[in-house]
């Protein structure tokens, strides 16, 4: 019998994840790696797995759909039979996808418990299918790891009844354990062919399936005042040929595209860029490490991570186009100082957590 089972599905996850398994390998505590395949690209997933040195997974999976609703049910059989026949004492995830959800239900029908690492993060936002996935997965866990108070304090409010601990994010730990590496191993940078640009990511459902907001944001990169590096997630780019955008981006001299890049490759970009354009969660929390501090505009209504709003650090502008490009001269022009210090903790948030599962072990 193992005694924890970590369960990852998406990039994000991988390398949230990371910091926890070194963490637990040093501490020499067993643990079994699932790979439930919600991410099934290779490089989207299991590419991250292997640059970041990370056992292979016990069991690894492609879920080959776009349906939420089968997607998770098919994950949630899958996982139902590995803790069957693993018997774990508590099953360890990350995150609010359907990878997480379909982990938590899995979990508890067969009475095992769900450590909910990044627990209490909240947009109040219910277009946002995460934001229906985190609340369950929180309501459901009986260990809820909160990367900060206001996150421990939205999971107090709604009265969860597992056990909350303020940790700080794994993300800062992975920033800081890997830039050094990306730096020496990554040639990302000879590709790009401007000195200064603009980091861009886009690949939320509410964002690219939604093709007037789609559109706003390709006009609002080709008038970006400086040259855009975009690299394209699978599922922006199938909607981009889909609403006939892509060949816009691709003939434009202020727009390079990139295919899908590793995970040492877009810290590099991170480090490199003058600031970040993004939909993307996990981004807003990355670019507050210390050693990329770097300015990030979210092309969304709302955020999960205020935090990097009060900080300074993030700036969340809508979808149109003309909030998209104000917001971009602004950030060129700001010469203000960001804060030394991320408000998603210091970098130890994987040994809090294990050090917390050795105390909290059946």
């Amino acid at each position: 019998m193992n005694e924890l089972m970590l369960v990852v599905g998406t990039r994000p996850e991988i390398i949230k994840m990371a910091p926890i398994i070194r963490a637990l390998e040093r501490e020499d505590i067993s643990f079994t790696l699932i790979h439930c395949g919600q991410h099934y690209d290779y490089h989207m997933s299991q590419r991250f797995i292997h640059e970041l040195s990370l056992p292979t997974p016990e069991c690894s999976y492609r879920i080959r759909v776009y349906s939420p609703g089968v997607q998770t049910g098919r994950i949630i059989c899958l996982l139902e039979r590995i803790i069957k026949r693993k018997r774990p004492k508590i099953v360890l995830i990350e995150g609010d996808t359907n990878s997480v959800l379909a982990s938590a239900i899995a979990s508890i029908k067969q009475n095992v418990p769900v450590g909910h690492v990044e627990a209490g993060l909240r947009s109040f936002d219910l277009r946002m299918p995460e934001e229906h996935n985190r609340r369950l997965v929180d309501h459901l866990s009986s260990y809820l790891f909160a990367p900060t108070r206001y996150a421990s304090e939205n999971l107090k409010s709604e009265n969860v009844w597992g056990k909350i601990y303020v940790t700080g994010n794994t993300v800062i730990d992975a920033v800081l354990q890997h830039l050094c590496i990306a730096e020496e191993k990554s040639t990302i940078m000879e590709e790009i062919h401007y000195d200064s640009f603009i980091l861009t990511t886009a690949h939320r459902a509410e964002n690219v399936d939604n093709p007037e907001v789609l559109r706003n944001l390709v006009e609002a990169y080709l008038e970006a005042p400086l040259p855009i590096v975009y690299p394209v997630h699978p599922r922006a780019r199938k909607r981009l040929i889909q609403n006939g955008l892509w060949r816009k981006l691709r003939n434009s001299k202020n727009v390079q595209l990139l295919p899908p890049v590793g995970y040492f490759d877009f810290l590099t970009l991170m480090k490199n860029c003058s600031f970040i354009v993004t939909d993307s969660g996990g981004i807003q929390e990355e670019a507050t490490a210390p050693p990329i501090r770097k300015r990030v505009i979210v092309t969304r209504i709302s955020t999960e991570r205020p935090e990097a709003v009060k900080a300074g650090f993030a700036k969340v502008v809508g979808t149109k186009k003309e909030s998209i490009v104000l917001a971009m001269e602004e950030a060129l022009e700001n010469d203000k100082n960001l804060p030394h210090n991320s408000p998603f903790g210091d970098g130890k948030a994987a040994e809090k957590i294990v050090d917390t599962l050795k105390r909290e072990l059946p």
